[in-house]
């Protein structure tokens, strides 16, 4: 935390933090598999465009936050598991004015994490569709990964009030966007398509390492196109892509079975290759 080590009992923030305040900041959630960090220098690169775009120069280059992720992964001693690292604006006055915060906060949180059980990802999860639209690119854009994700957790309170883990959005023009922490394929007929990026999702990097690398590696393309909320429902398979999450199938949204109502063939073959590729070398670029 800001260049020292700390227990996770004596990492604070003020509480005149703008990150706290009013979610000011950024954050990348990021995976460790046997030792490497998957697309380590992807996540920083998004991170640091994050900052960017919200006008936040973080204290440290991109060389020093690398090699504290690192060292923070080494300090704890962890093979597999979640790291978390966060810039927020730091501390300032109670007003809105982000410029009146001199020294933005930095801290890299390394943690074990399991977001679903091993179960679902045999049988696929049921998952339903969000009454709250996703904030339009134009409000507040979603390569922007920001502290400030209300419009998701509405969202996931919808869907842990009907009785699951996830919830599908729509953008404001009615089209499937993404879930409240994953990105959402569609497989039909054999062919593969996703959301594009203007449909006002996140651009995920487990989302691209599954386009660009983990889906040609077993002989697959991906459409990146407008995706209606009628396609989803009517498709063969579904799945979900994110760090968290990893790549896991959807059988049912609202009252809708997708396919047969099990995780299909090429989302198996989708994970098992996920899976097989970060197991024996995760790329770290």
């Amino acid at each position: 935390m800001n260049g020292e080590f700390v227990d996770s009992d004596s990492a604070v923030v003020s509480v005149y933090d703008h990150g706290l305040l009013y979610g000011d900041g950024c954050f990348e959630g990021i995976r460790i598999y046997n030792g490497r960090i998957l697309k380590l220098k992807s996540h920083i690169k998004r991170m640091f465009d994050s900052a960017s775009s919200i006008r936040l120069t973080p204290p440290y280059s991109f060389e020093e936050v690398e090699q504290a992720v690192r060292d923070t992964v080494a300090k704890n001693n962890q093979q597999y598991g979640y790291i978390r690292l966060v810039f927020t604006r730091g501390k300032g006055t109670l007003g809105l004015n982000p410029f009146l915060c001199p020294t933005p906060t930095v801290f890299v949180i390394v943690e074990d994490i399991k977001l679903y059980d091993d179960e679902m990802y045999e049988r696929g999860m049921s998952i339903i569709t969000s009454e709250r639209p996703r904030v339009p690119i134009r409000c507040l854009d979603p390569k922007v990964k920001s502290l400030n994700y209300l419009n998701n957790i509405l969202a996931k309170i919808e869907a842990v009030d009907a009785g699951v883990l996830e919830a599908l959005m729509l953008n404001t023009e009615g089209h499937v966007a993404e879930c409240t922490g994953d990105n959402i394929f569609v497989i039909k007929d054999g062919k593969i398509s996703t959301p594009s990026v203007d449909a006002g999702i996140l651009h995920g990097i487990t989302r691209e390492f599954v386009i660009n690398e983990v889906a040609p590696s077993i002989g697959h393309t991906v459409e990146e196109r407008t995706i209606t909320l009628e396609e989803i429902k009517s498709a063969d398979e579904v799945f979900l892509t994110g760090t968290a999450a990893e790549v896991i199938g959807v059988n049912k949204i609202d009252e809708d079975v997708i396919g047969n109502g099990k995780v299909g063939e090429i989302t198996h073959s989708l994970v098992e290759a996920f899976r097989t590729m970060v197991s024996e070398d995760a790329p770290e670029d």
